[in-house]
């Protein structure tokens, strides 16, 4: 039996394009069936194709990724993984970014210690640059809020004929759907314009 190449991709979100990523394992002439895409975040690996790509990954087969942090983001996580599947799974793995991790090459004591290393450097760098980003968010969200910007669903104002509509309802004079069409409110934005007045 042939041992396999796999490519693994990852992008944090939705909206991202994970096609660099494809297009770097054209090298390795990986079959589009034995490419593995996530889009969510790095912050642990519990992520769906992940986990089924590990689970059939066998001894001598070959995982390609673009870069460490693609792997993940979780410095302690990341070098926990890279040893499942070098020591337990016995399968290889190169970063195309950083060709000293590349565990098909170098397989002596020094070579192992250097790629070992870099990999502890790389991992580490992968989760400040998580750190930064959450971060930046948070500055960010900050900067909004002192400049006005207001997050979440806008205020529902109230109609000028809220009280007496509402007067009315309340005294059971007229129906919800009587006072949604005086109000001309939706029967939503009715509901919570009620519920918003009892918070207030």
């Amino acid at each position: 039996m042939n041992n396999k190449v796999f490519g693994y991709a990852r992008v944090s979100s939705k909206e991202q394009n994970e096609e660099r990523q494809i297009n770097a394992f054209k090298d390795f002439n990986i079959d589009e069936r034995d490419i593995y895409v996530d889009k969510q975040s790095g912050k642990d690996f519990n992520r769906e194709n992940y986990l089924i790509l590990k689970h059939i990954l066998r001894e001598n087969d070959l995982l390609v990724i673009k870069s460490i942090d693609r792997l993940g983001r979780n410095y302690n996580m990341i070098i926990e993984e890279w040893k499942d599947i070098t020591k337990n799974i016995k399968a290889d793995i190169v970063v195309i970014d950083m060709p000293l991790l590349d565990t098909r090459n170098n397989k002596d004591l020094l070579g192992t210690f250097i790629s070992d290393l870099v990999l502890q450097i790389l991992s580490y760098v992968a989760e400040q640059e998580r750190s930064f980003i959450k971060l930046r968010q948070k500055e960010g969200i900050e900067n909004a809020l002192k400049k006005g910007v207001k997050f979440g669903r806008p205020k529902i104002e109230k109609p000028s004929n809220y009280d007496e509509v509402m007067s009315k309802w309340k005294d059971k004079k007229i129906k919800s759907k009587e006072a949604m069409e005086l109000l001309g409110l939706k029967n939503n934005t009715f509901y919570n314009l009620i519920k918003n007045s009892q918070n207030d």
